[in-house]
């Protein structure tokens, strides 16, 4: 594994073959460096290395650096020292109770008394804490208030990690964009969608996937869809008075809101969108098949459990990440729940976030997540987080016909594992079609988002043939209906899924 190590003022970026990072402890204060100089290292990172960055790769002035242009916000993970395979058993520990509270509350201690006599304030423990413990997985929310506590704590035995929460990198972001639109076309092609009984739209590029065919055997009936996103519109009727409609009754949604719009408060603002890609990729999922005009969703009999978790796309602000990672515990803890479909993401690795997907991935849960998709610059990084983890499953867009070509706005690499058809080969106008944030009005949505939650309908139709059967037994079907399967291509995995193949 490459790791960097970034020197002082200069930003010198630097790689190594070494497995473990031996991070550098200055005896004197540094001066902090400038957030230009702080984006062009990590984006030189990006660029040599396509992966996204991780800040235990960066010395401590890097990090205290990027913690004061931040509002000092901090995460740090803990666990008793020498406990063994945390990212396997986070699902069974009590953080509450025996040596991990023992843990937490020295932590507490320990930074309050380093804090004060670093910085000569007195500080209490609502000065240092930024928001609540969750009960639930071994966090602290912190701020970091003098660059002292890095080179005293980042490398003690009971200290997983310790990073900046807040810290969003303005051009790496601008390129990225925000993936916020109410969708609503006004001049959709009539050769981009087909009509079924009783009269809802099927999108063109369900075909790809035979997907009508598979809906002879399967609908996605009793399997549950968690969409961890921007939340969904009130508006849109076909995801609440009509998501039980049509064809598509005896199923439930349930929308819930875990994003705290300012830093300075944990109290949320609901499950309502208020950027549209939420809304986009419920549709895309599970919008139910109905009379109404709208557009049909691959798994139409499935529940759907909504999360308003972040403002837009990317899981920058501690918020969103605080959002994310509350989300993926309710999940977890969901037992009607089998499928995660996240279609947002970072070019920063978030311990946060990661301790999330581990805790909901122990308890059985298929989690997707999109490739990436840069709306201003065309892929110009690989696999973003946290769809490079091992415990996710990686999607993203190409254009109709072979050989592949990534949408023009997807990234892809190594670490893809299906791919969905997104775009028109040579109209690249014309992408797949979803709910908007009005009734029927359908909407073009694209990149590695849309194909994330297209996987998580065809990943729940293939889990209600059988709904005892396991995560990996799933997964296993899902690869062995797949264009290049038993291959692997090295920038689209195992390609596109044949849905009629999976569920028979």
């Amino acid at each position: 594994m490459k790791r960097i190590i970034l020197f002082g003022a200069l930003a010198l970026t630097a790689f190594s073959c070494q497995d473990d990072l031996q991070i550098s402890q200055p005896t004197t204060e540094q001066t902090p460096l400038t957030r230009t100089a702080i984006d062009l290292a990590v984006e030189t990172h990006l660029q040599q290395t396509d992966t996204p960055f991780d800040w235990a790769a960066a010395d401590d002035n890097f990090v205290w650096s990027a913690l004061a242009a931040s509002e000092n916000h901090a995460v740090l993970g803990y666990q008793p020292a020498g406990f063994q395979n945390l990212d396997d058993r986070i699902h069974e520990i009590d953080v509450m109770a025996g040596e991990w509270k023992t843990v937490r509350d020295e932590l507490v201690t320990d930074l309050r008394t380093a804090t004060e006599r670093l910085t000569g304030e007195t500080v209490s423990e609502d000065d240092l804490l930024l928001v609540a413990d969750d009960g639930a997985l071994p966090i602290l929310e912190i701020k970091v208030l003098h660059p002292g506590i890095l080179a005293e704590f980042r490398n003690r035995a009971d200290v997983r990690y310790l990073e900046p929460s807040n810290y969003t990198a303005g051009e790496i972001t601008l390129r990225s964009g925000s993936g916020c639109s109410e969708a609503p076309s006004s001049s959709v092609d009539p050769a981009d969608f087909t009509t079924i009984t009783p009269g809802a739209k099927v999108p063109w590029n369900y075909a790809t996937m035979n997907v009508e065919q598979a809906w002879n055997s399967s609908q996605g009936a009793g399997i549950g869809i968690a969409v961890i996103d921007s939340g969904v519109y009130p508006e849109q009727d076909n995801l609440s008075d009509e998501f039980d409609g049509g064809f598509s009754t005896n199923r439930s949604i349930d929308k819930l809101g875990f994003y705290a719009p300012s830093f300075w408060s944990s109290r949320t603002d609901g499950p309502d969108d208020q950027c549209g890609h939420g809304t986009q990729m419920s549709g895309l999922a599970a919008a139910p098949r109905t009379n109404t005009g709208a557009t049909v969703g691959v798994a139409y009999k499935a529940n759907l459990r909504t999360y308003r978790a972040t403002s837009d796309v990317i899981i920058n602000a501690s918020r969103e990440k605080r959002g994310v990672k509350n989300s993926l515990i309710d999940a977890g803890r969901q037992s009607g729940t089998q499928v995660i479909s996240m279609s947002i993401g970072d070019v920063f690795s978030s311990g946060t976030v990661e301790d999330g997907i581990n805790y909901a991935h122990n308890r059985g849960k298929m989690i997707l997540c999109a490739a990436g998709t840069s709306l201003t610059w065309t892929s110009w990084y690989g696999v973003i987080f946290p769809a490079n983890l091992d415990n996710t499953v990686a999607v993203t867009g190409v254009r109709e016909g072979l050989p592949f070509k990534r949408c023009d706005n997807c990234h892809d690499g190594s670490q893809v594992d299906f791919v969905t058809v997104m775009q028109r080969r040579d109209d690249t106008d014309r992408l797949t079609l979803t709910l908007s944030r009005y009734d029927a009005t359908p909407g073009y949505v694209g990149g590695s988002s849309a194909a994330t939650a297209t996987t998580a309908g065809v990943a729940a139709l293939v889990w209600a043939t059988n709904p005892g059967q396991t995560r990996e037994q799933v997964l296993d079907r899902m690869k062995a209906a797949s264009s290049v399967y038993p291959g692997r291509d090295g920038d689209f995995g195992w390609g596109i899924i044949d849905a009629n193949l999976a569920v028979n």
